[in-house]
């Protein structure tokens, strides 16, 4: 790092800021940055002048023993209806549950997932029809003609898809819980304390992977 041009120095430094989620001590900023600390703080100096002459909402603050970008207090309230927001959008498991077995198994009744999950799921369906995750998709040729549920477009976006057809495999996800089970098995257990017992432990064979449909009852 060329430390002689304090523009391409400031530029680093913001960047390494802007990806951390947590204060750096100047001293990681400037080992990750290859500057010599003093050049870390006059980088970071020059970045708040920058932003204060733009008007910007942030500003490099320093923080428990290190900086972090943070935002200027008059915009506490804007971004508390945010976090607000963002939180009200999070999944519980029995949701992420049922959302799964809405998306492998398309279009599906209520009762369908109810049997699958072994539980009512008319509360965690309309939440998700709320947060527009699933949607109403049809009706079945059957008595009383229930509804089918299917997912949405939104539901690609939130979960970074570009069709349905990229969902995982369910012989993609037995292959990876089968691994897991395996390399689980074969680790050695650690010896017990007492010199007097030398014997490797017994090892057990790995459990078979259950069904996809199983392993979603909460």
């Amino acid at each position: 790092m060329d430390e002689e041009n304090p523009n391409e120095a400031a530029a680093v430094v913001e960047a390494i800021l802007f990806a951390s989620d947590s204060a750096l001590p100047a001293s990681r900023i400037s080992a990750i940055a290859e500057l010599p600390p003093r050049s870390v703080k006059e980088a970071i100096e020059l970045l708040n002048d920058r932003y204060e002459q733009a008007s910007c909402a942030f500003r490099i603050e320093s923080i428990a023993g290190g900086y972090q970008m943070m935002t200027l207090p008059e915009y506490h309230d804007v971004l508390k209806r945010l976090l607000r927001t963002k939180k009200d959008n999070r999944l519980t498991q029995a949701a992420l549950e049922t959302l799964a077995i809405a998306a492998y198994r398309q279009p599906i009744l209520r009762a369908d997932i109810e049997a699958i999950r072994g539980v009512a799921c008319g509360e965690m369906l309309r939440s998700l029809l709320e947060k527009q995750l699933v949607k109403i998709v049809g009706r079945a040729e059957v008595i009383g003609r229930p509804m089918l549920y299917g997912t949405t477009r939104r539901f690609l976006e939130i979960f970074g898809l570009s069709r349905l057809e990229d969902l995982p495999r369910v012989e993609e996800l037995r292959s990876g819980a089968d691994s897991g089970t395996k390399q689980s098995a074969a680790e050695p257990d650690e010896p017990a304390e007492s010199e007097a017992s030398t014997e490797p432990a017994e090892s057990t064979e790995p459990t078979e992977p259950a069904d996809i449909t199983e392993e979603q009852e909460s």
